[in-house]
């Protein structure tokens, strides 16, 4: 966290709009007041923007996240319990509407302007920051965020303030210090008087002012909820009794389901369709031409699909009907190659002078690597329920912006956004998928076209496959110098397509001459945020090279990797963590290897250490060693899922993970052709947690990153084969 210098006051100032005295207009004030109108409900007391207060002593915390498998609301709502002193067996969650009011500010303010400022100026700040999310309709749950942000900066604190606010009330009341009461599990207390008093008692005086933007905060040892491993996921009860529901199983009294058949190539639209034949069937109500897809509405979901494969529908041709993934991985390679002629190269990264090093070099080792398109595969297909009806658009869905869903649709159809309501559900996997609305478009679209009849819009497998937002394919190309001491002094990068994070091909390592540089080379595949993003690409390709470097170097990936991170000391301890975990230096059997790589995203750094088996007809990955510095795991046993959950994600893409594009379109289209991990390919994996007390870093993402490299570099000690492209083929 940056100090506080006069520099960042008057980014501050002009952040908000020019000046401190334009700033002060965008103060948001007490909000509470306004926000009670949203989401207070009969008995019920907002006392904050995330708080409300029941009148048996409940607490309820409002989360502006959704919940898609990864924990999210469990863990802000352990946040904000324990500022609170809360009772933790009477604390629920509720999800924040889709508005605007609760557009997530933290996200936007921890991307750009993370330092720490004086408690006057924070609300000018945060007012800057929640002015700018709601234009911008953001209200995301990504790149490992909720917690690290929003935890931090809005749940913490909102629990702290509203402490001080009851603390305040009661004291007012009392006619005592408010230094003198206390709080405990939900009660405030003064014991020089014997006196104890609910939360509730005081909820309303307490609504009636703002609380503090800096209250004090508890330090770790005074933690009793952060941080217990006892503490099960508040939405894991519902899902194993069935009574969660996600957006699939929204029911609605005559509802009729749709699916649809969209262009096989991306940027072709319909041309004709004949329906003729289809509209007589009995459960058919309604054939549709969305422009690029054709929507079939039934009675029911096998009605709709079995007319739609029915249908004769002509598409328009593109200019990449011929194109295949084969030409477009050329296309990448002739880009690469043309940039660096024309030296039209952007610069990602400097430091040195890389010629000069590589000049001198006494050794040059020079590799190339590739990754394939590849998509997110959510076990919930997409899926939206939209009713129109007089002049009002609710959706019912599972969505990672629910008021990017709510504006877009609002501007798409022309409609006031405060007629447009979502109901989001809980998400049958999201990783970045649910962060686009196409789905969300069709259906609203859709029912627009038969108002007053709830349309259910069911994606097949298929069609989620073969229309996805894709990881990008992509190609990284590396050379690296040694001196005439075997020491590496030259690292030069070049690939195309730079996404975010920004960060994710810089290394760690303590190479003094270093270029990263890159080039466009754009393709007509959508591309859409997959787990951990960049990150999942650039640690493959940089976790891989620098192990062919320790190879060339003549030492094991360890200890090369150790003696590179001279720097980074939190990066040293969870390497030998990783090291330790798997008795790294003990010898395996004939035909396994042991693989390692390390990498830092989303502010947490991840060490993964891999056994892999080759003694069989086919590469069976044994063990996965992983050690996780998130700065404090707040849910540790949320966290410790979240990293098994992004090592099988991980391997799974590492393993089969292949999108294929054949005559302009993706060839794939459901689990028998896009495989998962099963459960018995599926490793053994320890994880073992890391607490440095630094900055909070994200669980949801960053355990995807290290998986592939660590897994290759495993391959290469068993058999000596290296393994440069994904999926793995040996």
């Amino acid at each position: 966290m940056g100090k506080w210098t006069r520099r960042a006051f008057l980014l501050g100032g002009a952040l908000s709009g020019g000046g401190l005295v334009l700033a002060v207009a965008v103060r948001p004030g007490h909000r509470t007041p306004r926000l009670a109108k949203l989401v207070q409900g009969e008995n019920e007391v907002l006392v904050n923007a995330w708080v409300k207060l029941l009148p048996n002593n409940e607490i309820k915390v409002i989360v502006p996240h959704v919940e898609m498998g990864q924990g999210a609301h469990t863990a802000m709502a352990m946040m904000l319990a324990e500022e609170l002193d809360a009772d933790w067996s009477k604390v629920s969650v509720e999800e924040a509407p889709a508005h605007e009011e609760y557009a997530t500010y933290d996200i936007a303010r921890d991307f750009v302007y993370p330092a720490q400022v004086p408690g006057f100026v924070d609300d000018t700040i945060k007012g800057a920051f929640l002015e700018i999310s709601q234009i911008m309709d953001l209200q995301i749950t990504g790149g490992s965020y909720s917690v690290r942000a929003t935890g931090v900066r809005s749940m913490r604190v909102a629990g702290a303030a509203v402490r001080e606010l009851l603390i305040n009330a009661a004291a007012d009341v009392w006619g005592v210090a408010a230094s003198e009461v206390r709080t405990e599990d939900s009660f405030l207390f003064h014991d020089g008087s014997g006196k104890k008093a609910a939360y509730i008692e005081f909820a309303q005086q307490a609504a009636k002012e703002k609380g503090s933007n800096t209250p004090t905060l508890k330090s770790e040892s005074e933690f009793k909820i952060m941080g217990r491993r006892d503490i099960q996921r508040l939405d894991i009860p519902a899902k194993v009794t069935g009574e969660a529901q996600f957006g699939i199983d929204v029911a609605l009294p005559g509802m009729k389901v749709a699916t649809v058949r969209a262009a096989p190539v991306f940027g072709a639209t319909v041309e004709s369709v004949d329906s003729q034949a289809v509209q007589k069937l009995d459960a058919v109500h309604r054939v549709l031409n969305l422009g690029d897809a054709v929507a079939v509405v039934a009675e029911g979901y096998w009605q709709a699909k079995k007319a739609l494969a029915q249908l004769e529908i002509v598409f328009s041709k593109t200019d990449n009907d011929s194109l295949s993934s084969v030409e477009i991985t050329q296309g990448f390679k002739q880009d690469l190659d043309k940039a660096v002629e024309d030296g039209q190269e952007i610069e990602d990264f400097s430091e040195g002078d890389v010629s000069l090093a590589f000049g001198a070099s006494t050794k040059i080792i020079e590799a190339e690597y590739s990754v394939p398109f590849l998509a997110h595969a959510t076990m919930e297909p997409m899926n939206c329920t939209a009713l129109f009806r007089d002049g009002l658009l609710e959706v019912w869905t599972g969505t990672q912006n629910p008021l990017g869903v709510r504006n877009s649709l609002a501007k798409e159809f022309s409609i006031d956004a405060n007629n447009v309501i979502v109901n989001n559900q809980y998400l049958g996997g999201g990783f970045g998928r649910r962060a686009d609305i196409d789905y969300s478009l069709q259906a609203a679209k859709i029912a627009i076209e038969l108002p007053d009849t709830p349309i259910k819009l069911i994606w097949s497998r298929e069609e989620d496959t073969q229309h996805d937002h894709y990881r990008q394919a992509m190609v990284s190309r590396f050379k690296g110098g040694f001196d005439s001491n075997g020491a590496v002094v030259a690292w030069d990068n070049q690939f195309h397509e730079k996404h975010e994070p920004v960060e994710a091909p810089y290394i760690p390592y303590d190479i003094p001459n270093q270029s990263i540089h890159y080039t466009n080379s754009a393709t007509h595949v959508p591309f859409g945020p997959w787990r951990s993003v960049d990150h999942s690409v650039h640690a493959f390709f940089t976790e891989s090279f620098i192990d062919e470097l320790a190879h060339a170097a003549g030492e094991d990936g360890y200890h090369f990797r150790r003696g590179l991170l001279g720097r980074e000391k939190r990066m040293i301890s969870v390497l030998d963590t990783a090291a330790k975990m798997a008795n790294w230096n003990e010898a395996l059997p004939a035909g396994w290897g042991r693989g390692i790589a390390i990498h830092r995203s989303f502010n947490t750094i991840v060490a993964q250490v891999v056994e892999v088996n080759m003694t069989g007809s086919s590469l069976r990955v044994e063990k996965v060693f992983c050690a996780a510095d998130a700065g404090y795991a707040v849910s540790p046993d949320g966290f410790k899922a979240q990293m098994e959950s992004g090592i099988v994600f991980g391997l799974t893409a590492a393993l089969f993970g292949e999108i294929t594009i054949k005559s302009g379109a993706v060839v794939q289209s459901n689990f028998h052709d896009y495989p998962m991990i099963r459960m018995k390919d599926s490793p053994l994996i320890e994880v073992e947690i890391i607490n440095s007390g630094e900055a909070l870093g994200g669980g949801g993402e960053p355990g995807t990153p290290p998986i592939a490299p660590a897994v290759t570099n495993a391959i290469f000690a068993a058999s000596g084969t290296r393994v440069r492209a994904l999926p793995i083929k040996i």
